[in-house]
């Protein structure tokens, strides 16, 4: 079986194809960084006319270089949702037309679970059932995956995702945008013990987050330096590194508390934020000491991309492959919002 990926659900266009017997045979990005750079963050319409731009020569090139024409697909994955609605509506129009012409099935493919099973394609993935932490700039979660298509979010953010957290502190220290990366990188040159933020829900049961009240905190401890003239450069660098612990901490602690609760020895960590080093960093010891294992995808598969999208399609496919062709359904599916574990609306 051999899947095309298109991914296009905020601002990275992404495409990829997943063999069955050869793995990843081609994976192809375009990020548009640079275009929302001087807006300080994503502008929906420019997204979605970026990707009408992008997407099909992404595609061609894909296929150029897995050595393959289209007519040799089994399937046509994209991101249905969650995403923007715009973006996610260009992803779907053009992979729903591509599966048509080719008389192949198109795979509706949600955002979030490409993530969770981007781990998988490492050559020494995990198997289920696990635990896994999603985090990124609009989720932040920790999901009990028993198998394929079979999810339970444990818990969730019930204000800002870890991510958005990083780019409204990075935002306020006056860092460049993506906000994320350039705090965490500054943050390697402060001491972590400088401030002492709060970890937010630690104290509650239960395993869902909060960072709205830790921006807070920065925000005042912020305005307060300023007004005493005394944000001077490495003080922003000591404010981004206890920032950053005080998120890591958290979700530390949550990802512990998620494996004890349902008994897994498997933790995987998916999305931008799975990226962080000192995430990682505090992750392994932690979950080594209990004996448990904690996986994570290649760097470059934390971000959106096409690749996780066409290996999410592939694996509903080998789970169900009568499902998808015994109708042929070309029905374009783009939904800004979708529950992790729920079908598509419509």
């Amino acid at each position: 079986m051999i899947v095309l990926g298109i991914e296009t659900s905020c601002d990275e266009t992404g495409v990829g194809i997943y063999d069955s017997g050869r793995g990843l045979v081609a994976h192809r990005l375009y990020s548009q960084i640079a275009l929302h750079a001087p807006y300080g963050g994503v502008v929906p319409e420019l997204a979605s006319r970026d990707h009408v731009r992008k997407l099909l020569p992404l595609v061609e090139g894909a296929l150029e270089d897995a050595g393959i024409h289209g007519s040799s697909l089994s399937a046509v994955a994209y991101t249905a949702g969650p995403g923007l609605i715009g973006a996610l509506l260009v992803g779907g129009t053009l992979g729903v037309g591509l599966a048509m012409s080719w008389g192949v099935p198109a795979i509706p493919v949600h955002h979030m679970e490409a993530h969770l099973l981007a781990p998988m394609m490492e050559k020494d993935g995990p198997g289920f059932p696990l635990v896994a932490l999603l985090v990124s700039g609009g989720h932040t979660m920790l999901v009990d995956v028993r198998s394929i298509g079979d999810y339970e979010v444990l818990g969730q953010t019930l204000d800002d995702a870890a991510g958005e957290a990083f780019d409204k502190t990075a935002k306020l220290l006056g860092l460049s945008y993506p906000g994320g990366p350039a705090l965490a990188k500054l943050a390697e040159q402060g001491n972590a013990d400088s401030y002492r933020f709060p970890r937010p829900m630690l104290k509650r049961p239960g395993l869902d987050f909060s960072f709205s009240g830790l921006k807070t905190a920065v925000m005042i401890k912020v305005r307060e330096l300023e007004a005493n003239g005394n944000l001077d450069e490495q003080t922003k660098a000591d404010l981004a590194s206890s920032f950053q612990a005080a998120v890591v901490d958290t979700l530390v602690a949550k990802s512990v508390r998620a494996l004890d609760q349902t008994g897994y020895q498997r933790l995987v960590v998916a999305g931008g934020v799975g990226a962080n080093q000192s995430l990682r960093q505090q992750l392994g010891p932690k979950l080594a000491g209990r004996g448990a294992c904690v996986y994570y995808p290649g760097l470059e598969y934390c971000t959106d991309n096409g690749a996780m999208i066409a290996f999410a399609g592939l694996e509903s496919l080998k789970a169900d492959p009568a499902a998808y062709q015994a109708v042929l359904d070309y029905t374009v599916h783009a939904q800004a919002r979708w529950e992790l574990g729920q079908p598509l609306s419509g």
